[in-house]
């Protein structure tokens, strides 16, 4: 089993630089949609989900999600959430991100 980010383009960069698998959605509707497909594989364990993209993942595929243990979804805030509240330091910041999706801290 895998893990999997859905993302927006922008945010994918730093995603697939940790060497994960990404997937990019313009649209709230797009990214259900994905997600949906994604779930359906089975081969997922983890999904993040951009909550810019999808605000709440669990109830967007509730009815996909029935009666599955897996995959776990763990949204996160995208890079542009992160910039609107104030967030200084890109670099930093994608650091972090990266840190705590895969464990790793990658030198950007």
């Amino acid at each position: 089993m895998k893990i999997a980010v859905l993302t927006d383009p922008e945010t994918a960069t730093g995603f697939r630089l940790g060497g994960l698998e990404v997937h990019t959605a313009q649209s709230e509707d797009e990214a259900r949609e994905r997600l949906a497909e994604m779930i359906e594989t089975d081969d997922f364990a983890l999904i993040a989900v951009d909550e810019g993209r999808l605000p709440e993942p669990y109830e967007a595929v509730e009815r996909v999600m029935r009666g599955r243990d897996l995959p776990v979804l763990l949204p996160f805030t995208s890079l542009a959430q992160a910039f609107a509240a104030g967030e200084e330091d890109a670099t930093d910041y994608m650091r972090r991100l990266v840190k705590s999706t895969i464990g790793y801290d990658i030198k950007l």
